[in-house]
């Protein structure tokens, strides 16, 4: 067989192992908790990979490999930020999150967690959240489905539109059919297969060179800026690659792991899991760059076109086709688990936050479960039509939608849970002003200086607490809904 065939048998078993588990998770789903949060059942590994892998996307295995292969461990800023961003979400919001969805009338989103913690009457502020996801991830999704779509091109030769079909129709199949257990359980195979992809590739390329010394030596005679932190680093580079850390707050595809974990207690667990799983992924990203320019400088009858690529191409080098072709699957694995995340939050943000509150519709749990499918058929096919179109401009709005959620959201969630005298009006027009200063900002010539995210993180949370203070008025039931999470918890750290 070539080397082709051995790669495409390895990543059609590995598109039958996702299909497989969408399958186990339908039977495992009954009523709308089940499908959008998988009735509050994960474990702390579930919780940890699938946090990590729908986080991750493929930045990890292709855009920071490519970035520090190019500018060096300058561009590592930006992992140390989202380390830090990620360790502090867990620590800090998972714990009280998980308490507070809970007694606030069971929530299951993001939006209708916020709608139940200021006992909010219209549901405006259900529904201008919900508005918020639904754009911003339809979006979001159809990136990612760029990306699946090229990877298909740049890998096989495959045309662009059969790759993107290709992996619109496996990510959306198990994702309709078993919703958020389905989504979970296929991220922690994805999670464990970037994990160890991002092991084996560095070492066998370090092995081959003769060892760490020997990789270092050849990068710092062809380029020792490469191994530098600061050597093409400004001051507010810098701040704006740590400040991607703040994202993390207010993406809801992440932070609603936190919701769905098994109990409050296992969320010190799944932290420790996840952070050891993301510090030593991105590491490996780091090492995949260097001792890829170290091993491309060496065997110079060897060509990398694209720095994007060294993750692919040394696995392809440096190991049998078929486990090629699993490396492979690692990147496929990276793309979809991102892509399967946003897509569910995406449907229940139509189905949960805006279908159900702007009608004030009463169902089943069989009806809306069926309407999350529908929901996420919608979206995946609009989401498609902006994909069809091959445009890098759409990959660009990952970053930006990552400061569009952290600014418009993380400064509610943060208030909400940790200051009893947030109130909704406060939190609305904080979400507002994070929202429409990211989107100013970040089209403005001021975005080649400084990242969006950090204005308008300041200036919503700054708008959130004045504004707060404005409109505060005692409320017994969210006093009583306050003091009970933090009764809760300090139950479940005795």
């Amino acid at each position: 067989m070539s080397e082709t065939t051995y790669q495409i048998i390895a990543i059609i078993l590995y598109f039958l192992v996702m299909i497989t588990i969408g399958v186990y998770s339908y039977r495992k789903t009954s009523n709308l908790d089940d499908y959008m949060l998988g009735g509050r059942s994960l474990g702390p590994i579930t919780s940890a990979l699938s946090a990590g892998a729908s986080d991750m996307s493929q930045w990890l295995l292709m855009g920071l490999p490519g970035a520090i292969y190019v500018f060096g461990l300058t561009e590592g800023w930006m992992a140390i930020g989202l380390a830090i961003g990620a360790w502090m979400n867990w620590l800090i919001i998972a714990p009280r999150l998980r308490t507070y969805t809970e007694v606030s009338n069971n929530s299951i989103t993001i939006p209708s967690y916020l709608d139940n913690r200021f006992k909010n009457k219209t549901r405006i502020l259900r529904i201008a959240s919900g508005i918020v996801i639904l754009l911003y991830f339809t979006f979001y999704v159809s990136s990612g489905m760029v990306a699946g779509g090229v990877f298909f091109q740049s890998a096989f030769g495959v045309n662009y539109h059969t790759g993107l079909i290709i992996v619109a129709a496996v990510t959306i199949l198990y994702t309709l059919l078993g919703g958020f257990l389905a989504v979970s359980f296929t991220d922690v195979v994805q999670g464990t297969m970037m994990f160890l992809a991002l092991i084996l590739v560095p070492t066998m390329a370090i092995i081959s060179l003769g060892g760490i010394g020997e990789t270092v030596t050849i990068i710092q005679e062809v380029n020792p800026d490469l191994l530098s932190f600061f050597a093409a680093a400004s001051a507010t580079g810098i701040i704006s690659s740590l400040a991607w850390g703040l994202g993390y707050f207010g993406q809801p595809h992440i932070i609603v792991r936190f919701m769905a974990i098994k109990s409050v207690k296992e969320t010190t667990s799944a932290r420790r899991i996840g952070i050891s799983w993301m510090v030593i992924s991105l590491l490996g990203a780091a090492a995949t760059a260097l001792s890829g320019f170290a091993f491309f400088y060496a065997n110079p009858d060897l060509t990398l076109a694209d720095p994007e690529a060294v993750f692919i191409v040394l696995g392809q080098i440096l190991f049998h086709p078929f486990v090629a072709g699993i490396l492979l699957a690692a990147v496929l694995a990276a793309i979809m688990s991102t892509v399967s995340s946003q897509l569910l939050v995406t449907s229940s943000a139509l189905v949960e936050d805006i279908f159900k509150a702007v009608f004030h519709a009463k169902a089943k749990d069989k009806i809306y479960v069926q309407l999350g499918r529908i929901a996420v058929l919608a979206v995946s096919l609009i989401a498609i039509i902006f994909a069809w179109q091959q445009n890098d401009t759409i990959l660009g709005l990952v970053s930006f939608a990552w400061a569009g959620f952290g600014a418009a959201f993380g400064p509610v969630v943060l208030l909400s849970l940790f200051w009893r005298k947030t109130t909704g009006t406060g939190a609305l027009w904080g979400m507002i002003v994070g929202a429409v200063v990211v989107f100013a900002w970040g089209y403005s010539p001021l975005a080649e200086y400084l990242y969006e995210i950090v204005p308008g993180f300041i200036l919503s949370m700054i708008v959130i607490i004045v504004v707060s203070l404005l409109t505060y008025k005692p409320n017994k039931e969210i006093e009583a809904e306050f003091d009970e999470t933090i009764s809760r918890l300090k139950t479940n750290k005795k």
